[in-house]
C-alpha cells in the first residue's frame, strides 16, 4: 500500500493548474516568435518559478509529520529501555506543547502509529 500525504499531493495539482495561466501568458506574449520558441520559454520561465514551489511542497517539515527520536528512554508502553519514538506533529494531532511527552520503543511506536492513523490521524 503506497502512503500518499494528500495534503502535498492536493498542494502540487493545485500547482499544476496555476501553472496553465502563467504558461499561457507567456506563449501569449512570445507568440510572434513561433511555436516552438515560444513554448520552449515558456516551460524555461515554468521551471525558474515552479521549481521552488515544488521544493517547498515535496520537503516543507510545515506538510509532514515531525517526530522526535532519543536515544535512551525508558518505552511507556513496554518499559523497555531503547531508543525513544513519539510523534510531535501530525495533520489532527499536536503534542508540541506536553508537558510529559510519552516516548516508545520502536515496535511500541509501530503499534501506535497504526492506532492514530485508525482514528483518522494522517501519520
Amino acid at each position: 500500500m503506497v502512503n500518499v500525504n494528500w495534503k502535498r499531493y492536493g498542494l502540487y495539482l493545485v500547482r499544476w493548474q496555476l501553472s496553465t495561466p502563467i504558461l499561457a501568458g507567456v506563449l501569449f506574449m512570445l507568440g510572434g516568435l513561433g511555436n516552438l520558441a515560444a513554448t520552449t520559454i515558456a516551460n524555461l520561465v515554468g521551471g525558474l518559478i515552479f521549481f521552488w514551489v515544488d521544493r517547498f511542497i515535496f520537503t516543507s517539515r510545515l506538510l509532514s509529520v515531525q517526530w522526535e527520536v532519543r536515544d535512551a528512554v525508558v518505552c511507556v508502553d513496554c518499559g523497555k529501555e531503547a531508543r525513544g519514538y513519539r510523534i510531535v506533529k501530525a495533520e489532527g494531532y499536536d503534542r508540541t506543547r506536553d508537558k510529559k511527552p510519552q516516548f516508545r520503543c520502536e515496535e511500541c511506536s509501530q503499534k501506535k502509529t497504526e492506532t492514530l492513523r485508525k482514528q483518522g490521524v494522517h501519520v
